[in-house]
């Protein structure tokens, strides 16, 4: 296989792309040398994921470089730009959030996630903090001691904050910036793992309380004082230099990669992120561009630890940052406490892992094996949903390798007014493909529709006029609204036992969509009904309506609101004519009137 292709690789170091049928990137990787490295998926045995994509790869392409750590940088560059389907690492990673102390125009704490945190370095953020509980009672424990603005917007009298004295009223008050600069350097030092000034005052305010018989206000602060105690205290590293590091080792078995990584800040241990994924190739390359990626998203600390099997001048040059080796001391022990994690970690959840892999790729291949198709890795699913024949819209979900892949789900409103399944289908598959088309992305290998043969040949006549060759199957479901069969494109129906794992994957592809579907054709009620109700009321403009639906969100709130409620968003003369006008619709809608 690719035997010609091969012979004129060079033995020189490189980046490599591997291409499918659909001349579509599935696997970008690097190597020291390209011949060597390439010869090895076709040459040699290779079992799982690695397997399923020699299987899928039509031809390759690679770009030679003039050296390992050029390749790399290309590496990464490439698998941002072309997000290749089996270069899974970090896909679906999350952020984790930080703590961010804003000065301007005044002073209050928050909780952040932000995606490209290298944009954030002129803001004063404070973490990662893998546990978000911890950061969030953090920020409501420092903002019950100091006099943080806590309210949104500016409103023009004192709040409640003001008078229980959690905030300066700055809204209203011109406030001291020397009072202001003294809470500031005492937040950022806490937030810096200084605790002995936030303990004192904390035990300061709890003998206030007590002293004025307050016992249950004491109480809280008391648990917040254990907290802060026991939290610390596990924090508690034996590294004095203060120096802001993280430590990262792995653990390697069963075809799988275990990644830890430890963030100390300031002395402090914030906690660990852990992460296990399957090799798909050399698993230094996996682990080291896993790193690159990391970091291109996330903070970079000024130090970074690693095992000696990594290269880490490659990863200080690509990262632009300090990454050392640890041979001996406490630092060492530390690396090596990290690799015992990340080894807890792949054997605690490797039988899950299988599991999960049972439920989603395995039956996501057995689907593909009863449908004939060649690939079957994105399936697109559609679902209609107008209840009582208003405000009709659709909803599409994605599933990619056997998961849920959220950030490719689609809401749509839909033109027609009128119940109409077959012609929404054919609205919204056409206005889904025709931008697909348009902007040159993702094809799906498999369309499901939810219902028979009528949302099938919808399906069928736009993608034909649309020139597309995309399989399309109906899911139906039994008079119990229980997924009850799956019809071919030919309008059979096929064979499913209802115990497998196959039958299992349908339900929740299924549910997932109407799930989808349903919340968003409730927000569009809600949101429609009050509109309706607000444009028979005189003096109502757009900014007035929408400021009525942020605040009560349905009609139904809106009803049970006072005049005095109503009149916190709009002037009383309107609010009163609106308390009217909802009491009558009530009146009307009960039949007593």
């Amino acid at each position: 296989m690719f035997k010609k292709e091969l012979s004129l690789v060079p033995h020189l170091p490189g980046s490599y792309q591997m291409y499918n049928s659909d001349n579509t990137v599935i696997y970008v990787g690097k190597a020291k040398d390209l011949k060597n490295r390439l010869s090895s998926y076709f040459t040699g045995r290779v079992t799982g994921k690695t397997k399923k994509l020699v299987s899928e790869i039509a031809y390759f392409k690679y770009i030679v470089t003039s050296t390992e750590n050029e390749a790399f940088i290309l590496e990464l560059n490439l698998i941002k730009k072309y997000d290749p389907k089996y270069n899974i690492l970090l896909r679906d990673d999350k952020s984790y959030p930080y703590i961010e102390y804003i000065n301007k125009p005044y002073p209050k704490l928050k909780i952040v996630r932000y995606l490209n945190i290298k944009k954030m370095k002129n803001r004063k953020l404070f973490g990662p903090y893998p546990n978000q509980y911890a950061a969030r009672r953090i920020v409501n424990l420092i903002n019950r001691l100091y006099p943080l603005k806590k309210c949104e917007g500016n409103p023009k009298e004192l709040c409640l904050y003001y008078h229980i004295h959690e905030c300066l009223g700055y809204c209203v008050k011109k406030t001291n910036d020397d009072e202001i600069k003294k809470m500031e350097e005492e937040i950022i030092s806490f937030l810096h793992g200084n605790d002995t000034l936030i303990k004192e005052k904390i035990k300061d305010k709890i003998e206030y309380h007590s002293e004025h018989l307050n016992y249950e206000l004491a109480l809280e602060l008391k648990k917040e004082l254990d907290y802060i105690s026991v939290i610390l205290a596990k924090q508690k590293v034996e590294l004095n230099d203060l120096v802001d590091r993280d430590i990262i080792n792995f653990y390697v078995e069963n075809g799988y990669i275990s990644v830890n990584i430890f963030f100390i800040r300031h002395g402090k241990l914030l906690g660990n992120k852990s992460e296990i994924f399957p090799i798909m190739d050399d698993y230094i390359d996996e682990i080291e561009y896993y790193i690159g990626l990391y970091y291109a998203k996330n903070e970079i600390p000024n130090e970074i630890i690693v095992s000696d099997e990594l290269d880490a001048n490659m990863l200080s040059s690509a990262l632009e940052a300090k990454v050392v080796y640890a041979k001996k001391g406490k630092k060492k022990k530390l690396l090596d406490l990290a690799r015992v994690n990340a080894e807890i970690q792949l054997n605690n959840e490797f039988e899950m892992i299988k599991r999960d892999e049972k439920k989603t790729v395995e039956a996501n291949e057995e689907l593909r094996k009863l449908l004939n198709l060649k690939t079957l890795y994105r399936i697109d699913v559609f679902d209609n949903s107008n209840l009582f024949g208003d405000y009709s819209v659709s909803g599409m979900v994605v599933f990619k390798d056997g998961k849920p892949s959220k950030n490719d789900y689609r809401k749509f409103k839909i033109s027609l007014e009128k119940n109409d399944d077959y012609n929404t289908m054919k609205e919204v598959l056409y206005r889904r493909y025709y931008r697909m088309l348009m902007e040159s992305s993702e094809k799906p290998d498999l369309i499901i529709v939810d219902g028979g043969e009528n949302q099938i040949r919808a399906a069928k006549d736009i993608l034909a006029m649309l020139n597309l060759n995309i399989k399309v199957v109906g899911l139906k479901k039994n008079d119990k609204h229980q997924t009850n069969e799956l019809i071919n494109d030919e309008y059979n129906v096929l064979d499913i036992d209802k115990t497998s794992n196959l039958f299992h994957y349908l339900t929740r592809i299924q549910d997932e969509v109407h799930r989808f579907t349903i919340n968003y054709h409730r927000q569009i009620r809600s949101k429609g009904s009050i509109a309706s109700v607000l444009d028979n009321i005189e003096g109502l403009g757009d900014k007035r309506k929408r400021e009525l639906i942020k605040k009560f969100g349905s009609v139904k709130v809106m009803s049970k609101a006072s005049i005095e409620e109503l009149s916190e968003v709009i002037p009383v003369a309107i609010a009163t004519d609106l308390k009217e006008y909802l009491n009558e619709l009530k009146e009307t809608k009960n039949g007593t009137k």
